[in-house]
């Protein structure tokens, strides 16, 4: 545990600003980063002129937005990740091989995290890359992450998420989650229909470490009118084990 006394407020608050901004609250102003950081508004003002004096956001006069240069601090981040460089070979080649885009990702809370991708086409409306974050309750690498967890634990990932339905065939009631995400510790393979966005399907497998310890899931992803839910598991599930087995060895 740091002491307090040893921590730099002033960075923590400056972290906090950033974290603020998603896809969907892109343009923040003052006020509004103020009520999400719970700081007070002078604060919030100093922060987030002092991302724009440093080149990180823009300014509007009225509205904030993050720069491109941000993306320095989670992508060097990512790319010191050993992760992230054992797997991108495996993933180009999978991504090869079956056709479809493949991603690896891990649990952030309440979302996930994508390390590394090989992509063949895009099967999303937003562009997905290393850094791109989405819920972790409804994508097929999330269930696999949180199946890795000890029931509370999921449970209280899922309390803590939003879980406003993404599509007309997402799950909500967070006991029908959490049916699934058992389903998933049972069978070792998560299967997502169109829950995420329409037209989409995906599949995922966990990555285990030498420990038998899940360290990140593994998926792809497809267009829903591709195959029936019974032919992409033929399809692809057989690939997805193959990497997965291959992958053990090295994490180990």
């Amino acid at each position: 545990m740091v002491n307090k006394s040893d921590m730099v407020g002033s960075l923590a608050k400056g972290l906090s600003v950033l974290e603020c901004f998603r896809a969907e609250r892109a343009r923040l102003s003052i006020a509004e980063v103020a009520a999400l950081t719970q700081l007070d508004r002078a604060s919030a003002r100093r922060c987030l002129l002092t991302l724009h004096a440093l080149g990180y956001a823009d300014y509007d006069g009225k509205y904030f937005s993050l720069t491109p240069k941000v993306l320095r601090l989670g992508m060097s981040a990512l790319a010191a990740l050993p992760l992230a460089q054992i797997v991108q070979p495996w993933l180009d080649q999978l991504s090869e091989q079956i056709g479809q885009s493949c991603s690896v990702a891990i649990l952030d809370e309440t979302e996930i995290v994508y390390l590394a991708r090989a992509a063949q086409k895009r099967v999303m409306s937003i562009g997905l890359m290393p850094g791109s974050r989405l819920p972790a309750h409804c994508t097929s690498m999330g269930r696999v992450l949180l199946a890795a967890l000890p029931e509370a634990e999921a449970l209280a990932v899922l309390e803590a998420s939003d879980l406003s339905p993404r599509t007309a065939f997402s799950l909500t009631a967070p006991t029908d989650i959490m049916a699934e995400v058992a389903r998933v510790r049972q069978q070792g393979y998560a299967s997502i229909d169109q829950e995420v966005e329409l037209g989409l399907r995906s599949l995922a497998v966990p990555l285990f470490n030498g420990q038998h310890e899940v360290v990140a899931a593994l998926n792809t992803g497809m267009p829903a009118l591709k195959a029936e839910a019974a032919q992409v598991l033929a399809s692809y599930l057989p690939a997805l084990r193959k990497a997965q087995e291959g992958l053990r060895r090295l994490l180990a």
